[in-house]
Parts: structure tokens; C-alpha cells; sequence
């Protein structure tokens, strides 16, 4: 035992520098004024309070997380149907449809938004797919749903891979139970697969939420800056503005609201694993 614990020690250290030490840095910028010297500054939470008292800030927050919303919600809908027919395949068929799903993640992120550009853009194909069917005169490039359908490509199959992971898992017997006992599939999905497929729903809102809400080269490059985003911001506020203390304070307060979803999704999972808190 005390020679595992030794093992692990390389990696107390590099998640204490790659992890700790970096939010620390961020949490005592977010809470101090640089001074008249290099080494000198002053606590102060006016970062904080400016934030808040800014309804152009909070706009922009209710925006990303409405977005961030909008984008989960479609993922799940998409993605649950699309996870249960992968695992209801044979393992070969599951094998080649997981495969193709993850196809597109093995490409940086940033290349395929900006593949979107060429697609949405005008006289692209989908422009003149829609120009075919009579509407091509509709502007879709730097748009809102041209941001929600870049947020959807690029997560959607964190949403799938999750879902299908949970159902893959599942006893068969009790599919078999529930029809022996007299229910349809109707009933059998409704009372035995989506509760048991929870956990997989709650991981997948997870990781499509967190990272949609804090985004922000995808509102970037398909918003065309006309659609700001809580991440633009702090984008902004680092590299273009140079506010570095009140970008900090921007982004510990976007990392407490993740920190508190996860307390209610691990909230709502223990309970319907049916523990106690």
C-alpha cells in the first residue's frame, strides 16, 4: 500500500501544477488591484461587484447559459435515439456506428468550425442546397442558430458515447422480465431502460453543458462577433483589453456555477441510485 502511495505522488504534484496552482493564480487575481509597483496590490472585490452591477454582463451570461441550455436539450434529443439504436445493434454494427461517431472527434475542434464557415457561409452547399428548395435568400452565417448548430455538431457525441455506454451495460433479463410480465415496449422503455439509462443522460448533460457555456471560439468564429458569450468576454478581457484581474473574477464565477451544477447533478444521481445523503 505504501508503495502505491509512492506511485502516485508524480501525480499529486503535476495535478497540484497543472490544475491547483493555476486556479489559485486565477482566484487571487480575481480578488486583488495591481499597485503603484510590481509586487504591490490590494484586495478588493469591486471585480465581483462590477460584474454584477453591469446588466450588460449579466445579459451576456443569461445568454451563454441559455445557449448552453438550448444546445443540452438538443444534443439529448438527438443523441438518446441515436445511442439507443447503436445499442440495440449487433456488437459488430455497434462497433462501426460508435466508430463512425467519433470520427469527426478525432479532428481539432477548431478545424471542423471553421469547416461550418465554408458550408453556412453564402454561395456555400447548404446555401445553395436551401436556394433549390426556394430558400436560399436566408441569411445563416453569424448567426444564433448557426452558434447552436456549431455547439451541437461538436458535442453531440460526448451526449451519444455516454447514453450509449449506459445502455450497453444494461441486463437483458430485465427487458425479458418486463415482457413476461405483460409489458409492451411502450412500458418497458418508460419503466425499466429510461430509468436505468439515467445516469448516462446526467453524464452526458454534463459534459455537453460545461463546455457549451464557457465556449467561445465557436460564437467567435460563427457568430462573427455579433453573438457574445460569457468565454468572449474573458476572452476579451485577457487579450484584447488586458483587464487580466477582472477577467479572473469573470471566469471564478463562471467556475462556481459549474461547481454548483455539479453538485445538483450529483445531487440528482445519487437519488436515483436511491442513497442517502
Amino acid at each position: 500500500m505504501k508503495k502505491f502511495s509512492q506511485m502516485a505522488i508524480p501525480y499529486i504534484i503535476w495535478s497540484m501544477l497543472m490544475l491547483v496552482l493555476p486556479m489559485a493564480l486565477i482566484a487571487l487575481y480575481s480578488i486583488t488591484q495591481p499597485g503603484n509597483s510590481i509586487i504591490s496590490f490590494s484586495v478588493t472585490l469591486d471585480h465581483y461587484i462590477k460584474f454584477f452591477t453591469d446588466p450588460d454582463f449579466l445579459i451576456i451570461l443569461w445568454r451563454s447559459l441559455m445557449i448552453a441550455l438550448k444546445t443540452t436539450m438538443i444534443c439529448l434529443a438527438l443523441g438518446y435515439p441515436i445511442a439507443y439504436y447503436i445499442s440495440h445493434c449487433e456488437e459488430r454494427t455497434q462497433n462501426n456506428l460508435v466508430f463512425c461517431v467519433t470520427i469527426p472527434m478525432w479532428i481539432n475542434m477548431l478545424v471542423r468550425t471553421y469547416a461550418w464557415i465554408g458550408l453556412l457561409s453564402e454561395g456555400g452547399l447548404i446555401q445553395r442546397f436551401l436556394g433549390i428548395l426556394g430558400l436560399g435568400n436566408s441569411e445563416l452565417l453569424y448567426t444564433e442558430g448557426a452558434v447552436l448548430l456549431g455547439m451541437v455538431y461538436n458535442f453531440l457525441p460526448f451526449m451519444i458515447l455516454q447514453i450509449n455506454t449506459t445502455l450497453c451495460k444494461m441486463d437483458g433479463s430485465l427487458l425479458e422480465a418486463a415482457a413476461d410480465l405483460g409489458a409492451n415496449p411502450i412500458q418497458t422503455f418508460r419503466r425499466v431502460t429510461l430509468p436505468l439509462s439515467l445516469p448516462g443522460v446526467i453524464n452526458g448533460i454534463t459534459l455537453v453543458f460545461l463546455p457549451a457555456v464557457s465556449s467561445f471560439f465557436i460564437p467567435k468564429l460563427l457568430g462573427g462577433g455579433k453573438y457574445f458569450l460569457i468565454g468572449n468576454v474573458i476572452e476579451n478581457q485577457f487579450i484584447t483589453v488586458g483587464e487580466w484581474n477582472f477577467g479572473s473574477a469573470i471566469s471564478m464565477i463562471i467556475a462556481a456555477i459549474m461547481m454548483l451544477l455539479m453538485m445538483c447533478v450529483h445531487k440528482v444521481e445519487k437519488h436515483n441510485r436511491g442513497e442517502k445523503e
